[in-house]
């Protein structure tokens, strides 16, 4: 093999430029995979570079049944790589190996993938042939006892990946075909209504008081009277907690009706919402 046809087949084994694949063949004294050892190790250099970008753009993968079931995002610069072969095949073989460790992103990064390689090594290595900056973004596993998770995918790319994700799950002493039905349209009221919390109560105390200075400078601005603008603050943080918790929110199927009228409806005493997650991408 000469000099020129060793520099095409190590571009497409790497996806690295003709320079740099030149340059580590000459290191190598024309070996391929020593050149390839090479490219990977000034590839973390010329990854590193990229890592510092934002990443507004990927997707969300949701992976599991009912029983458990995780979600995951992964972060890239542009719609345009979002749509990638490549990346679409590392999302779905993450979303995987995120689910199988229960969303442990301590032992993410060092568990291996199909090809022998490592999560965080075959991260910088599709950063570098991509020339995107890639990152590994919020994940969450749901399970536990009499829980069943429901889910909710947005604008669907490809299979269970999507540019928005919803797994709510539900804790019953029952189930049946009604609750099945009442846990997938929670999702998507869930993915329109964007609930900070389940109820007022776990919702954070910091974007409260943000939500609080934001009301009275309001207030100020409008020059209402010192007098009064601690009443109409409270009414204005109230109706604010009231649209954010997702029991007090109004269902989205039917708005008359609070979506904790639809869980007491089915009367069953030990029936609840647990916990959620949200994630949008450019969120």
């Amino acid at each position: 093999m000469n000099d020129l046809n060793k520099v095409k087949e190590l571009r497409k084994a790497t996806g690295a430029g003709f320079k740099d694949c030149n340059n580590a063949l000459k290191e190598a004294n024309g070996d391929i995979e020593k050149s390839i050892e090479i490219l990977r190790v000034k590839g973390i250099s010329k990854a590193s570079k990229k890592m510092s970008r934002d990443a507004n753009e990927g997707l969300v993968a949701i992976t599991g049944d009912q029983r458990k079931m995780s979600i995951i995002e992964i972060n890239c610069e542009t719609d345009f790589v979002a749509k990638n072969k490549d990346f679409l095949s590392f999302v779905k073989e993450i979303s995987e190996i995120n689910h199988k460790i229960s969303s442990s992103k301590d032992s993410l990064n060092n568990q291996k993938m199909s090809n022998g390689k490592n999560v965080k090594d075959n991260l910088i290595n599709l950063i570098s042939k991509i020339g995107e900056n890639i990152t590994i973004g919020k994940s969450k596993t749901f399970s536990g006892n009499n829980i069943n998770n429901y889910c909710y995918l947005h604008s669907v790319v490809k299979d269970n990946l999507a540019k928005l994700g919803v797994v709510v799950s539900i804790k019953s002493d029952q189930y049946n075909d009604d609750i099945d039905l009442f846990g997938k349209q929670l999702s998507m009221h869930i993915a329109a209504s964007n609930p900070l919390a389940i109820n007022k109560e776990k919702i954070k105390p910091e974007i409260l008081n943000k939500e609080k200075v934001l009301i009275a400078e309001e207030l100020k601005n409008l020059g209402k009277p010192e007098n009064i603008i601690d009443k109409i603050a409270k009414g204005k943080i109230n109706k604010f907690v009231d649209e954010n918790s997702l029991l007090t929110q109004d269902w989205v199927m039917d708005p008359q009706k609070k979506v904790s009228n639809i869980i007491s409806e089915f009367k069953i005493p030990n029936m609840e919402i647990v916990d959620f997650s949200r994630i949008k991408i450019g969120d």
